[in-house]
């Protein structure tokens, strides 16, 4: 991106005037063309009534379909929207069937919903679950994934970029396997979609969640969710409704074709619109170009909070995108969001036990998590980095 496309994209997100915005991966600001998407709607639907502004969007609805397809290089028919990444991940993960003996796969640095999804099935249903090592870099360890592979193998289930750091695990390589084996891949892209170019056919996925609010800087309350045919044609959803399916007879029902078998009837208008305008507006500035922003922006921070006395930088992996997880000495992480906040930087934390398989091992209880998006500058970034060296020297 050129200078002048910030300046443009900052000036087309008016929280930027207000805070520097360093939790993008919890959730980005918005543009404003996506929060007047919303608020028109429901003015709208106010104005008008729900039943019939939803006749009158149906155009721009369906475009939300064409949008994301195109954001993941798959076909409209596979994709269905939903209210949240973990909806649209639960939504495959619980149709799948599993028994005594069957194996899941997945990755040691798996966010916590989905890893506490995998112990309830393995309960229930007698599966297995086991955490893949990472290698020396901190990322999912390929050859010990394929080591693992037998007629056992159900599932392999990956967290594309983990909740807490800025590494990305090797999704494509991970396809591979699957695809040799002829084992569903559900691939969890709520971090990376937004930041990252995704390509299902590249990453040779299954199935892919995403979410509206994180960098794809749509409202919340929005999920995505990628399914390719050769898996829902396999699978009954686990839950059905009067839009999944039609009732064909008194005792007999017709599960729909299409992604839509994994949505429901009712929904949020609004926050589907707004979604589909957070999709064209990154579209708009083309992936690759995003993904080369973030990568050199969170490159500069961390390289300067690495030369802040007291703090430790923790990200790990061969590559690495715009979450930066760090530690400073003797403070804790609740203290320095706090004191972050104070100066008008926004940031988040997360605890060691919600990686139970990854920062527990490392003694790592709790870490600051900074998030950048292309809309952040060096200058935002430097800021911070003095606040942080303030907190962690005392001064």
């Amino acid at each position: 991106m050129h200078d002048r496309d910030v300046v443009r994209a900052r000036a087309e997100t008016p929280g930027c005037d207000n805070v520097v915005h360093l939790n993008n991966a919890g959730a980005s600001l918005q543009p404003t063309r996506v929060t007047d998407t919303v608020v028109d709607h429901l003015r709208a639907e106010a104005l008008r009534g729900g039943y019939e502004m939803v006749e009158a969007a149906a155009p721009a609805l369906a475009a939300t379909y064409d949008s994301i397809a195109r954001l993941l290089n798959a076909d409209r028919d596979d994709i269905a929207l939903v209210d949240s990444a973990t909806t649209a991940w639960q939504a495959v993960f619980y149709s799948l069937p599993f028994g005594p003996g069957d194996r899941i796969l997945t990755c040691r640095t798996e966010y916590t919903s989905n890893a506490i999804a995998y112990l309830q099935v393995a309960r229930r249903t007698g599966a297995e679950v086991e955490f893949v090592a990472n290698d020396e870099s901190g990322q999912l360890d390929v050859a010990d994934l394929a080591r693992r592979m037998d007629d056992r193998v159900r599932l392999i289930a990956l967290t594309h970029v983990p909740s807490y750091t800025g590494l990305v695990n090797p999704a494509e390589e991970v396809g591979k396997i699957a695809r040799a084996a002829d084992v569903p891949f559900l691939l969890d892209a709520c971090q990376s979609a937004g930041q990252l170019p995704l390509d299902v056919q590249r990453l040779g996925c299954d199935a892919l969640s995403g979410t509206g609010r994180k960098f794809l800087r749509g409202p919340r309350g929005t999920g995505f969710l990628y399914v390719s045919p050769r898996l829902r044609n396999g699978v009954e959803p686990s839950r059905l409704d009067l839009h999944s399916a039609e009732w064909t007879a008194p005792d007999q029902y017709r599960v729909r074709a299409d992604a839509g078998r994994f949505e429901t009837w009712e929904y949020d208008v609004a926050g589907r619109l707004g979604l589909g305008a957070a999709v064209d507006y990154a579209l708009s500035w083309d992936l690759p170009a995003i993904e080369a922003r973030i990568s050199h922006l969170a490159g500069h921070l961390r390289a300067e909070l690495s030369r802040v006395p007291g703090v430790t930088v923790l990200d790990r992996g061969v590559r690495q995108c715009g979450i930066i997880s760090f530690t400073v000495a003797g403070r804790t992480a609740g203290e320095c969001q706090q004191a972050l906040r104070t100066a008008a930087i926004n940031t988040s934390i997360v605890t060691g036990s919600t990686a139970q398989y990854d920062l527990v091992p490392r003694g790592v209880a709790n870490l600051i998590r900074a998030s950048v998006h292309y809309y952040n500058t060096i200058e935002e970034l430097d800021h911070m980095v003095a606040e942080t060296d303030r907190i962690a020297t005392g001064r």
